[in-house]
């Protein structure tokens, strides 16, 4: 059986607005997340991911407001993210109408959040949103990899928003988490983020190699082909898009129309 190929339009929520930035700064609005989501329902998006990247307790009410609005409108997937810290986090989440949660930070922070998660709603609601940048000074224990310009680094992950390194190594938290109940990961690569010039190639395809559930790409598509790239260089089972898909540089329709064109299965 062949898999299809999903693709997965990323709201990004700043007080219950679509906001987008570059590299994780300089946001501007981008508009009503319902209304953008409704519109990616239409073109035929896989699911769509809504991450409240400014999320904090007293803004929670917010985030369950949107989540109810869209669950009323939407047919398709919906994964949350951002200021999940506990179990009763992730059931007001997918009580509000969610299908999944995704969890960055807090899961670094208390990695049994995953464990205790994965046994209370099952490995498919539980999204590892792993954040990374790259780093160039080797050190014992992380996973060398070797770029296209002949240089070598690590992908070490990052948490509040990319502002903080942790030290730890992706690909070995990438095994942590799909150890402990993760059924996908989303990996976002703050290179690549918002820049328009394609997906974090190296990292992606180290970790799709590295685990056995599947990888969502994020960060970094520009073009019709950096799609395709994700699928094939990157080896994802998802590839996820924010700005192009917001300000109208391509419909979810006229990129499934090209990957299909490629070779490469998708549900039309």
């Amino acid at each position: 059986m062949v898999l299809t190929r999903r693709i997965i339009p990323c709201l990004d929520l700043k007080d219950g607005r679509v906001v987008k930035g570059t590299n994780f700064v300089g946001l501007r609005d981008a508009g009503d997340p319902v209304e953008l989501a409704s519109r990616y329902n239409e073109q035929g998006a896989d699911e769509v991911v809504f991450l409240d990247i400014t999320a904090s307790t007293e803004k929670r009410a917010i985030i369950i407001d949107v989540i109810k609005r869209a669950a009323d409108q939407l047919f398709l997937p919906l994964t949350v993210g951002g200021g999940i810290r506990s179990v009763d986090d992730i059931q007001q989440i997918l009580r509000a109408g969610a299908d999944k949660v995704s969890m960055n930070t807090s899961a670094i922070q208390d990695p049994s959040l995953i464990t205790r998660g994965a046994k209370t709603f099952g490995t498919q609601c539980i999204v590892a949103a792993i954040d990374v940048k790259r780093n160039y000074t080797p050190k014992p224990g992380v996973t060398i990899i070797h770029l296209p310009d002949g240089r070598i680094c690590w992908y070490e992950v990052v948490i509040y928003g990319g502002s903080k390194p942790t030290g730890i190594d992706a690909i070995a938290w990438a095994k942590e988490a799909e150890d402990r109940g993760a059924g996908e990961i989303l990996l976002t690569s703050m290179e690549t983020d918002g820049t328009k010039d394609g997906f974090d190639i190296p990292v992606t395809a180290a970790i799709s190699d590295a685990v056995g559930i599947p990888v969502v790409a994020s960060g970094g598509v520009g073009t019709l082909e950096h799609f395709y790239d994700g699928f094939t260089k990157g080896k994802a089972d998802a590839c996820l898009a924010a700005s192009v898909f917001h300000y109208g540089e391509f419909t979810v329709k006229e990129v499934k129309e090209y990957l299909r064109r490629r070779g490469i299965p998708v549900r039309l």
